[in-house]
């Protein structure tokens, strides 16, 4: 498990660094024999590591009749080794009272830090590490952020500390400049006044900052503010249609969205912004029928599968990620050769009213279609996936919203017309809806209350 431990960080140290477009050109672009060659050398040392030591992993495929000396490569470990989900994990916890879901392979003294996930989807969960220069998380991004155009004497604006990972000194060991301020809910002027003073070229942003900076707009000129940008990224629930096109035509900011490979790290666009890059040296990826352990079709949308290759702490493997996704293992058009990801959706997120079946993205662009909540702020209110009423609470711009009837009545009309069912509409304030969230970084679309 030697080389599984996490890289230290080291820019390139080309004459012309600055002019280069990998930040590790050898990983980024190995060929797929290579790639395939690494990931099963870690798999075939990760499987009787995770049988020693995680009591949750040892249980599950004894279980299921799989010992290590089962699996001589990948095809056995695809055919042998048994998948799991979160609720497996939590099952496993609350029978036990391992707050770590059986996931832990090393004493808990040995651990660098803890973090947590952003609890979106459910309640949050422990993500132990161990590093040493950079932490896990971070690290895996470095490449995505060199891609973004940073480079050594940049300066950032970021957010001192996260819930998800530990950036702070990251930056600095990227050779980065970090601006350390309060970018959160409440602070876009402060933000403002930051970019105008310090010009960062790189900015983290999350829907809440993306709508506080859009109700700045009467009073300052956001284009002129963020003008010093390389690129900003962007995480969490993606923006709708009107806030991504005002982002990049009105603002002049290029977007690089990533999202998560499977909760083993990050995969962000590159400058193609043609899918996520999954970075293969770092988790093998699989796409298998929601329903049954099969590999879908090449192109086919299926669900996410990830498993660790770099995490000797509490390793995923063959985590069903609830991720529904499309795959591509070609090339890139920037030339990294590591497999792309396109998300459709999660599973779950379908709603079936009266027989009908209601998808997130129909429902999205009919209430995204009204100037009153171009944002894209809503909520499927329901307490299980079958109902017979289709409830949404949805959040309008107070600003451009005059007769709350008036608005009710069209937006009903829109979305019957487009999603053929007739909605129970609950109107609260783009605010409001936000006040609402358990996240701090992600906007739950379906919830119970």
């Amino acid at each position: 498990m030697a080389d599984q431990l996490p890289q230290v960080l080291e820019p390139p140290r080309a004459t012309h660094a600055g002019q280069q477009r990998y930040f590790q050109p050898d990983v980024e672009t190995m060929p797929r024999a290579e790639l395939h060659a690494l990931q099963q050398r870690r798999v075939l040392e990760l499987v009787p590591y995770v049988y020693e030591h995680s009591t949750f992993y040892r249980e599950r495929w004894s279980a299921a009749g799989v010992e290590p000396s089962d699996i001589r490569d990948l095809d056995d470990f695809h055919r042998l080794v048994p998948t799991f989900t979160k609720r497996d994990i939590q099952e496993f916890r609350d029978r036990t009272g391992d707050p770590y879901g059986g996931l832990l392979c090393v004493p808990p003294a040995e651990l660098t830090s803890i973090m947590s996930t952003s609890g979106t989807t459910a309640d949050p969960e422990l993500i132990p590490e161990i590093w040493d220069t950079a932490p896990p998380l971070p690290l895996c991004s470095a490449r995505d952020l060199w891609e973004l155009g940073l480079r050594p004497g940049d300066r950032i604006l970021i957010c001192p500390g996260t819930f998800r990972g530990f950036y702070d000194t990251f930056f600095q060991d990227m050779g980065l400049i970090p601006i350390f301020i309060d970018t959160w809910i409440g602070q876009g002027q402060q933000v403002l006044d930051a970019m105008r003073r310090f010009r960062p070229a790189y900015l983290q942003l999350l829907q809440p900052n993306v709508l506080e900076l859009e109700r700045l707009e009467h009073a300052t000129d956001i284009r002129e503010a963020l003008s010093s940008l390389k690129g900003a990224s962007f995480a969490g629930q993606p923006l709708g249609r009107a806030l991504a096109a005002k982002v990049r035509d009105e603002w002049g900011v290029e977007l690089f969205t990533y999202t998560s490979a499977g909760d083993t790290g990050t995969a962000w666009e590159c400058r193609e912004h043609d899918g996520y890059h999954l970075w293969e040296d770092l988790v093998l990826a699989e796409c298998l029928e929601p329903e049954r352990d099969v590999a879908t079709d090449p192109g086919v949308v299926g669900e996410l599968v990830a498993t660790d290759l770099d995490n000797l702490a509490a390793p995923l493997v063959r985590y069903r990620s609830g991720d529904l996704v499309r795959l591509d293992r070609g090339t890139c058009g920037c030339g990294r050769t590591h497999a792309r990801q396109w998300v459709v959706g999660r599973r779950g997120d379908e709603t079936i009213v009266a027989g009908r079946v209601v998808v997130m993205g129909e429902l999205w662009a009919a209430i995204e279609s009204l100037p009153e909540t171009q944002d894209g702020m809503f909520q499927i209110v329901r307490q299980s996936s079958v109902v017979e009423t289709l409830r949404v609470r949805v959040g309008y711009e107070p600003t451009r919203t005059e007769d709350l009837d008036e608005l009710r009545t069209r937006l009903s009309a829109v979305v019957t017309e487009r999603v053929g069912v007739t909605p129970e509409l609950e109107l609260v304030t783009v605010d409001a809806l936000l006040d609402r969230s358990s996240s701090v970084a992600k906007f739950p679309r379906v919830v119970k209350s």
